[in-house]
């Protein structure tokens, strides 16, 4: 971005890197460019939104009707899971890097720091966690967002609240909760889910994990300069990137992160897949159902390699308790599985160094084993 007035021109920062920042007035075909790129977003977002939509019923025609596979059969289960889940991972991360890179290109991210660090950083944990909160992914397709975030340099505690609330909490769960759990249990779960992913954004922010990002995540920061005070004077006319610059952009971006992390996404969707269809739900309750204080720390250890959605896990939630499990045992079991998975933990490894996927597997271990060991000794208030 540049400011110029009638004796000079002074460069500034902005959201978008230095190589891209000219205009679109410089190019004679810009309008016809304008046109072109205006109509291909908005074929290509149409196509994005059939595909996502037909995933699940193309995965079940192909794997139950087209392969004829029984839909409770492991080998079933894990097929229509593995094709399932790497497809939407795959359009959801392809569509919101290329979104979030777009957006670093077209506004300030500096307004938008600012703005977090002006309500104070408790202010973006409850931001970060309460957006998590009501977006529906699971903890693979929260990656893509988390990324977003981090590329952008919004602050690495508040990306951590949202990836860690993201996956525990959506409407649609919500809902389920209530109706087959009681209002006291989901707000229990709500509050939970909402603490955990705020204190565990002041514990990122608290160690400096931003040192722990992967080197190439910190060269995408790098590439936005610092925010600098100039004066600028009354004649003076801001220029921004135009549209063809920031498709450059966020294109490149798109592509350099889906390049990095593509084989990672399907060999943890392979073992998610794999554990989904394989582990059964009657081991859980009956190695864990005696209610010694060691099964809560087990039972999230357990959990956290599963890979589940939170929409699917509250029946065997229920299930669960009414086998007779403890009711702080599940419910650690159950957050353990959707707010972390084996999966989500090899893409991680791409983004993070083994300090920060450590400190992030110790604290979701230590938040979930402390819930589960107080839910269980006040148990009889919550169901």
């Amino acid at each position: 971005m540049t400011i110029q007035d009638k004796r000079k021109t002074i460069p500034i920062s902005s959201g978008c890197p230095s190589s891209l920042q000219a205009t679109d007035q410089q190019d004679p075909q810009g309008k016809s460019w304008h046109v072109r790129y205006l109509v291909s977003v908005g074929l290509g977002a149409t196509i994005w939104g059939m595909a996502y939509a037909g995933i699940h019923p193309a995965t079940q025609w192909l794997v139950h009707d087209l392969f004829g596979m029984a839909p409770d059969s492991p080998l079933g289960q894990s097929l229509a899971f593995f094709l399932y889940d790497t497809v939407k991972i795959f359009l959801l991360l392809v569509m919101m890097v290329y979104i979030i890179a777009w957006l670093r290109a077209a506004l300030s991210l500096e307004k938008i720091r600012n703005f977090l660090v002006g309500r104070g950083r408790a202010a973006g944990y409850f931001m970060g966690s309460g957006f998590g909160a009501v977006t529906p992914f699971c903890s693979c397709s929260s990656i893509p967002l988390f990324l977003g975030f981090t590329t952008a340099r919004i602050p690495v505690g508040v990306s951590m609240a949202f990836l860690i609330t993201s996956p525990i909490i959506n409407e649609i769960a919500i809902v389920l909760l209530w109706e087959l759990l009681g209002w006291k249990f989901t707000l229990v779960y709500l509050l939970i889910g909402m603490l955990a992913g705020v204190l565990g954004g002041f514990l990122m922010d608290m160690v400096h994990a931003e040192r722990w990002l992967q080197p190439f995540l910190r060269k995408a920061q790098e590439r936005l300069p610092a925010v600098k005070t100039i004066p600028i004077h009354a004649t003076a006319t801001v220029i921004k990137p135009g549209l063809r610059q920031r498709h450059t952009f966020a294109w490149h971006e798109t592509r350099d992160i889906v390049m990095r992390v593509w084989l990672w996404i399907i060999i943890g969707v392979a073992i998610g897949a794999v554990l989904h269809g394989y582990v059964p739900e009657t081991w859980l309750s009956h190695y864990l159902g005696k209610g010694e204080w060691w099964t809560v720390p087990f039972s999230v250890m357990v959990g956290i390699p599963l890979y589940a959605n939170v929409t699917a896990i509250i029946p065997v939630m229920q299930s669960l308790l009414q086998k007779g499990l403890p009711v702080g045992t599940t419910l650690a079991f159950c957050m353990s599985a959707v707010a972390a998975s084996l999966p989500e933990i090899l893409m991680l490894k791409q983004v993070m160094k083994a300090k920060l996927l450590c400190l992030f597997l110790c604290y979701l271990l230590f938040i979930f084993t402390l819930t589960g060991w107080l839910l269980n000794l006040c148990g009889r208030w919550v169901l």
